[in-house]
């Protein structure tokens, strides 16, 4: 799955994530695969409370440029959180779903509107 698919449903799901999550392994994880700076690693650890350092760790991901920040994060997830990372998963193959339903279809009226050219 392509990381901004994976961003999508990491976002669709945000409010679960901070409730139930407890960051501290992905952090470690985020950190050695230089998603997070070293400056970025040593705040969050300042934070006491979990669900303001994963509030806060998903705040650093959305923000990252790494090419494939989410994928990294759904692998640091997989092992303590599978109910989480099986979420993540159905929302990627639900999302293609979504977007084709959502797109309009040429009407009979519209397509005749449409020039031909030889």
């Amino acid at each position: 799955m392509e990381n901004e698919a994976l961003k999508e449903a990491f976002t669709t799901l945000h409010e679960k994530i901070t409730e139930e999550v407890n960051p501290d392994s992905a952090i470690d994880k985020m950190f050695a695969k230089k998603i997070i700076s070293p400056e970025d690693n040593k705040d969050i650890w300042k934070v006491p409370d979990a669900k303001r350092r994963c509030r806060q760790l998903l705040a650093l991901l959305h923000c990252s440029s790494h090419p494939e920040t989410f994928i990294h994060f759904r692998e640091a997830l997989r092992n303590d959180y599978p109910r989480i990372v099986a979420e993540v998963n159905e929302q990627c193959t639900l999302r293609p779903a979504r977007q084709l339903q959502s797109q309009p279809t040429q009407s009979a009226e519209s397509k005749s509107l449409v020039r031909k050219y030889p």
